[in-house]
């Protein structure tokens, strides 16, 4: 899922949204118009918040389970709070909702005229990930990307009234990558609840078992196989890029900063010796530059 952050304390919104600055991708950069801004951070908050819940990562206090309705016993099941929080979704598109995050989405689906799918397909995922630790296939790891990557990029054509067809197919293979990129970057975290995204079908190709992702040090195998796979997320990115040169103004520059914050982010694994073990390697803002300057001249 997307990237934690810090822990969320006091006021449970504003903690939520302090979140993207720590993304590998711009969120709501200041160079969009402030419509669009607003739009892109409720649809952010939304994320942040349904992965904070299904990583069990909302703050202590219990503020977020009451704005939703859930007791205090009930709050420490993560399938009951995932329930509370569609529910409290559907009031977005019916009545008024109750938790702050989704009270400030709620204009931004009326203005850009959203449907739930998206919406739900995150969820859908955060409950998967109480259900599922392990994917066997690459198709797998897709299939699960569907529900937890894609949704967000084609909430973001939507919003800035630009979804075709063709686009929402090369945002989804971005959106994937950069899923798969994250999942590299936080293989040690990610196994400490209990749950690994590298396929075991490429796991048994790199001869890497799970002990190996438990190590401090990330031996060779392990690396072979996050080299691997950052070839893979290359790819998709690649496949994707040419979404940027499809639209133009500063909407342009915003999905670079997508495509241009994946490559960082795998230029950075790279740079690091694919060591994901050690911590979670980290692109500077100059490689990130560098790399925006890279997918707006269409290289790459």
């Amino acid at each position: 899922m997307t990237e934690a952050g810090t822990t969320r304390t006091g006021d449970p919104e504003r903690a939520t949204l302090d979140k993207a600055v720590g993304e590998n991708f711009p969120v709501a950069p200041f160079f969009l118009p402030r419509a669009w801004r607003a739009d892109l951070m409720a649809v952010y908050g939304f994320a942040r918040l349904v992965d904070d819940i299904g990583d069990g990562d909302l703050a202590p206090g219990g503020a977020d389970a009451r704005f939703l309705g859930v007791s205090p016993e009930e709050a420490e099941d993560r399938l009951v709070l995932l329930d509370a929080f569609e529910a409290d979704l559907h009031r977005v598109f019916g009545s008024t909702p109750r938790h702050p995050l989704l009270r400030r989405l709620q204009p931004t689906v009326r203005r850009a005229g959203l449907t739930p799918e998206p919406f739900l397909a995150l969820i859908a995922a955060n409950r998967q990930d109480q259900l599922v630790g392990r994917y066997e296939t690459y198709d797998d790891l897709l299939a699960y990307c569907e529900l937890s990557a894609n949704p967000v990029g084609r909430l973001v054509l939507a919003v800035t009234g630009v979804s075709t067809p063709e686009r929402v197919r090369r945002s989804d293979a971005i959106c994937t990558a950069l899923q798969i990129v994250e999942h590299l970057q936080d293989v040690a975290e990610d196994l400490g609840r209990d749950r690994i995204y590298l396929p075991a079908e490429d796991m048994k190709r790199f001869h890497v078992q799970e002990t190996d992702l438990a190590m401090s040090a990330t031996g060779a195998s392990v690396r072979a196989l996050v080299a691997y796979e950052a070839e893979r997320a290359r790819g998709l990115l690649n496949e994707g890029a040419p979404l940027v040169g499809s639209v133009h103004g500063r909407l342009r520059l915003l999905l670079a900063g997508f495509v241009a914050g994946g490559r960082a982010a795998i230029g950075a694994i790279a740079a690091a010796d694919y060591d994901v073990l050690s911590g979670p390697p980290k692109p500077g803002k100059l490689r990130l530059l560098r790399e925006v300057g890279v997918t707006l001249r269409g290289e790459g």
